[in-house]
């Protein structure tokens, strides 16, 4: 018995030691793709498992596994830096390991998420050293100048996407971009809305998409969200929604939305004021946008959040109430 837990042990230490020669010859002999150059666009928060299948799908490497095993063994797949990277000759596993972390890339990304405000898309800007920094000393006036919007306040106009940008090129390029694409998706959207809605410009119904953006982190009630914003503007009811009184409390804001905060009067605090507020409060998805403009046809004028993402949606008051006293309180 203990002669043949000897020869199990020493089978298992010779695979071990074929496995671990095997992978340190992986890691250094160069990988020779199909075809050069090949171009690898390392999206931000693109994983390890992630970086290995593109490059099987690239022909970079046969042997995904062992790519990501190296990854993990040598500590260098939670340090892969976003960008366009062109391969133009054969690369061992290890060199591009090296260069993912060092970042030398071809193109740089920075990535604007949605429902972040404009203060989040310029510390996000601020953050990319490869960056040259030219919006820093513009206020928004200036900036929305800059680049050629048709509003003074840029709040919600800049679209939420990754943006590729060549080493030491100006913020002011990327922001560009970002505007005009917004200003595509939302005219595109404006030429398919549906009827009557209470909206006279696509600024406006762009400020109602912000406000959808940021009710409801659940895709789905996007539509019913306008549904319900759409009825009451129509009614002459208030929206009293809560991100427009956050957003208008500004860097004063620290997390907890108190009963004075709903009483105290802003342009933006949909409590005290009637109709939609002067500007978006954040950067709205395609999906918001399509949203705002083609609302789900609902009687509900209420609704309140179950907790976990998702809300009940109530056509009186009454029934509002129920559902906060279960919810809620």
């Amino acid at each position: 018995m203990k002669r043949r837990i000897k020869s199990l042990f020493g089978l298992a230490l010779l695979v071990a030691l074929l496995g671990t020669a095997w992978l340190a010859w992986y890691a250094w002999r160069p990988m020779t793709p199909a075809a050069l150059p090949v171009t690898l666009n390392v999206t931000p928060g693109t994983t390890l498992r992630g970086l290995a299948v593109m490059l099987q799908r690239e022909g970079v490497t046969g042997h995904p596994f062992a790519f990501r095993l190296l990854g993990r063994l040598t500590g260098k797949g939670g340090t892969l830096k976003a960008g366009v990277y062109i391969l133009e000759q054969p690369v061992s596993p290890l060199a591009l390991y090296g260069k993912l972390e060092r970042g030398e890339v071809s193109q740089a990304a920075v990535q604007f998420i949605e429902g972040w405000n404009l203060r989040d898309v310029r510390a996000a800007l601020a953050a990319q050293p490869l960056l040259k920094r030219d919006s820093a000393v513009l206020s928004e006036a200036e900036l929305a100048q800059a680049i050629g919007a048709d509003q003074p306040r840029l709040e919600g106009l800049l679209f939420p996407d990754t943006y590729f940008y060549a080493p030491h090129a100006s913020d002011l390029g990327v922001l560009r971009r970002a505007y005009r694409l917004q200003r595509e998706k939302l005219l595109a959207a404006w030429e398919t809305r549906a009827p009557g809605l209470p909206y006279r410009t696509p600024y406006e119904a762009l400020i109602m998409a912000s406000i959808v953006e940021k009710e409801t982190g659940a895709a789905f009630e996007r539509p019913t969200i306008a549904g319900v914003f759409v009825n009451r503007l129509r009614l002459g009811m208030r929206l009293q929604t809560d991100p427009t009184v956050i957003y208008g409390l500004g860097t004063r804001f620290d997390g907890n939305l108190r009963k004075i905060d709903l009483q105290t009067d802003t342009p933006y605090n949909t409590y005290t004021r009637a109709g939609l507020p002067p500007t978006p409060i954040a950067m709205p998805s395609e999906a918001a946008i399509r949203a705002a403009l083609n609302p789900e046809r609902t009687d509900a004028l209420y609704f309140v959040s179950r907790g976990d993402g998702t809300h009940v949606f109530s056509s009186t008051l009454d029934a509002h109430n129920r559902a906060v006293n279960r919810y809620q309180r």
